[in-house]
Parts: C-alpha cells; structure tokens; sequence
C-alpha cells in the first residue's frame, strides 16, 4: 500500500493590514514571514496549526503594538523565541534599536540567521535568561509576548529598565486577571501606572492586549 503524503495546512493569505502596519517595509515582513512558515514548525519555532493564521495570530498581532514604542528608544525583548515580538517590531520600527533575549541555542540561531538575511541594523541578539541579563537597568522598555504570566515576567523585565521606563507587554484576553494576581510583585518593584491597553482595533479582527507599566 503506497503512503499517504501527510496533509499540510496552506499558509494564511497576507492580509491587507500589513501593508498600512509595515509600510515601504512590508517586503521584510513577508519574506520572515515566508521563512517563519517554511521552517518554523521542523526547528520548534511554531506548533502545526499556525501557518493558517501565522499573518493574523502571530504577525500582525506582535506589528500592532509598534507605535507603543519611542523612537530612538532600546527595547529588550524577553524569550524572543521565533521573533515574536521582536524581530516583527524590528521590521515595522528601524528607528528603535532591538535587543532579542533568548536563552536556546537553536533559537538564538534562527534569530541570527533571520537578522542577517533580512539585514536589520537595529537588532541585537542576546542568549541568556531575562534574570541573567547583567548589564543593569539601561533599557528603556521591555516587551515579551506568551512567555508567561504577568507576575512572573515582572521580576525577570523590570529590573533591566532605567527609571522611568516602561513594561510593554503582549497579552491575551485574560490580561486585566493577570494584573490582579500580581499586586505583589507590582508593590515590590514599584511599578505604576498598570494598565491593559488594546492596540490594533480596526486593524485587525481581535485587537492585541498589551499590558503597561511604568518602573520607578
């Protein structure tokens, strides 16, 4: 009996939002993009029932929160992973200088390897943990997407921003709960101003939830 080929999922269609989101950049987008479907499920990047929403879920839903971030600002991205947020906001905001945290190897190859081929000037890659990140509170913000919940992250990225800077984190729709389970850790590390913050509406279908705070 001849095999039967295993069934692939066809990669979602770009949307028409990306051109607005990523402007004369958007050709960058779409060749991650292409390279993130051709090869994000084989090295453990992205789990198989992605790439019909890999432009919406993953894509579109880290550019949104772009404009969150201050020109001339150095935003650390805590467990970058595949690059999401961080090689995504790169492609969307070459005026803000990216440093992508990410403590595995191979995923720190894949980050290497995207960064070149794309040739993002404004991207730094660093393999560690958030909490082995040894060079002090110099960033001016830090963002994460699905690396874990809220009172979690803060201990891992507040201590990495100078005062006065600011949490940006992508959340899901359970993102005002998170903020109530971490009222402790938001006291002991003097955060203020924590806030959800839905960017993207009208943009895309389901507007990303970013969680904000500022670090004193």
């Amino acid at each position: 009996m001849a095999d039967v080929p295993r069934e692939t999922s066809a990669v979602e269609q770009e949307p028409q939002a990306a051109a607005s989101l990523f402007g004369p950049r958007v050709g960058l987008a779409r060749k991650f993009t292409a390279a993130l479907a051709d090869q994000g499920e084989e090295r453990g990047l992205i789990g198989p029932l992605e790439l019909p929403r890999l432009w919406t879920r993953h894509i579109l839903n880290s550019a949104v929160a772009g404009p969150l971030f201050a020109a001339g600002s150095r935003v650390g991205d805590i467990g970058s992973g595949a690059g999401l947020p961080g090689l995504v906001l790169a492609i969307a905001r070459p005026d803000v200088r990216w440093v992508l945290i990410e403590p595995m190897e191979r995923r720190v190859a894949w980050l290497s390897e995207q960064r070149n081929a794309l040739q993002l000037e404004n991207v730094d890659i660093v393999r560690a943990r958030g909490e082995e990140w040894a060079d002090g509170p110099v960033l001016d913000a830090v963002t994460a997407r699905a690396v874990s919940a809220f009172r979690t992250l803060i201990p891992l990225t507040a201590p990495l921003v100078r005062d006065g800077g600011e949490l940006i984190l992508l959340k899901g729709a359970n993102a005002a709960n998170e903020i109530t389970a971490a009222e402790k850790q938001i006291r002991r590390f003097r955060l203020t101003n924590v806030r959800v913050e839905p960017v993207g509406d009208g943009v895309i279908d389901e507007p990303t939830r970013v969680i904000r705070a500022t670090v004193r």
